[in-house]
């Protein structure tokens, strides 16, 4: 049975419970960030391996729900950014699977409006992570020109503007991967990819799951009570490149995801969740490791995409102007 009216209950519940109630807390979006960062590849640039960048990238990493409420036109645009509604047969709300997105929102729209729905119902999270990722690695592809610019004797003329305007891009990047943090954590809650976001709801339910609501206890005050950091950053997978496209690895992540949706009940079920059992605190510290490995390997690859890139207009190759072929001042500046 399809659900009819979730858009309601997602507004109903940003009403009554606090935003940690639409994404990880506070404390499981921190963890995530900050693990992800201390894990990075030697091969990304020096500034993202400070105490600082982590600490930082662990505060930005909340900024996506510290931002709700800003007003009714913003929140309710980007609320449904958070989640993805999947259904039982794994599809988003009888529309298309998560393997089979169509490649832009407008597309999506289309498909989910062909079985009565539309994507404020059934949420856009793989937008948000794909687009932010987007973003990141045009940002570190502008850092690779400016940073190659100023260290260019033959563009002195303007080391100083280059200069200036690569630390403006270091400030944008950590907060493009804090955003891309957020995002890519809800990607590892379960409760964030399924109908039975909060409760098993109106649905045939033969194992008779709770329809108690266990979406913010589970992702708030568990995490906050009872999941270390260090056991977080200790469950990290090992880096992995998928070879695939950003779309690919998405939804690897949330049909990933997706399947800790049915333990996640039996768990609560058996007396799981309740405070000092331990095993709730091992499936939260599972999935947000499951966050942090994926946000270091998305920063990764958006890293490595990133020199193969176009930047400025008219747009030049970034591997122009690292082999000094291309001064970027013109493309940079803007010559409208």
């Amino acid at each position: 049975m399809k659900r009819l009216a979730p858009f309601a209950a997602v507004l109903g519940l940003a009403t009554v419970l606090p935003c940690a109630a639409l994404a990880w807390g506070s404390a499981g979006h921190r963890m995530i960030g900050e693990a992800a960062m201390r894990a990075l590849p030697p091969e990304l640039p020096a500034f993202l391996h400070t105490p600082q960048a982590a600490l930082d990238v662990g505060e930005l990493s909340r900024e996506p729900d510290r931002s709700k409420r800003a007003g009714r036109e913003r929140d309710s645009d980007l609320d449904p950014g958070h989640f993805l509604d999947l259904s039982d047969d794994g599809t988003v709300l009888g529309g298309p699977k998560p393997s089979a997105l169509p490649p832009t929102r407008a597309d999506y729209e289309t498909a989910l409006r062909a079985v009565g729905q539309d994507s404020w119902k059934a949420g856009y999270l793989p937008y948000s992570i794909v687009m932010s990722w987007q973003k990141l690695s045009l940002d570190f592809a502008y850092w690779r020109v400016l940073t190659a610019a100023e260290a260019n004797p033959a563009w002195a003329a303007h080391r100083d503007w280059f200069a200036a305007d690569r630390r403006r891009r270091e400030v944008q990047i950590l907060e493009g991967i804090g955003q891309l943090s957020h995002y890519v954590g809800d990607g590892s809650q379960p409760l964030h990819v399924t109908v039975h976001f909060n409760g098993w709801g109106d649905f045939p339910n033969p194992q008779g799951f709770t329809n108690a609501k266990i979406h913010a206890p589970f992702e708030g005050d568990l995490v906050r009570n009872s999941v270390a950091p260090a056991a977080v950053a200790a469950h990290m997978a090992p880096p992995r490149s998928c070879g695939c496209s950003i779309e690919q690895r998405t939804a690897e992540l949330l049909t990933a995801t997706a399947r800790q949706v049915v333990p996640l009940y039996e768990l609560e079920k058996a007396g799981g969740l309740a405070p000092g059992d331990p095993r709730g605190p091992a499936l939260a510290t599972q999935q947000l490791a499951v966050g942090a490995s994926e946000l270091r390997d998305f920063v990764s690859e958006a890293w490595r995409a990133s020199g193969s890139r176009m930047v400025g207009w008219k747009p030049i190759p970034v591997a122009d102007v690292l082999a000094g072929k291309t001064d970027p001042y013109p493309a940079l500046y803007g010559v409208d």
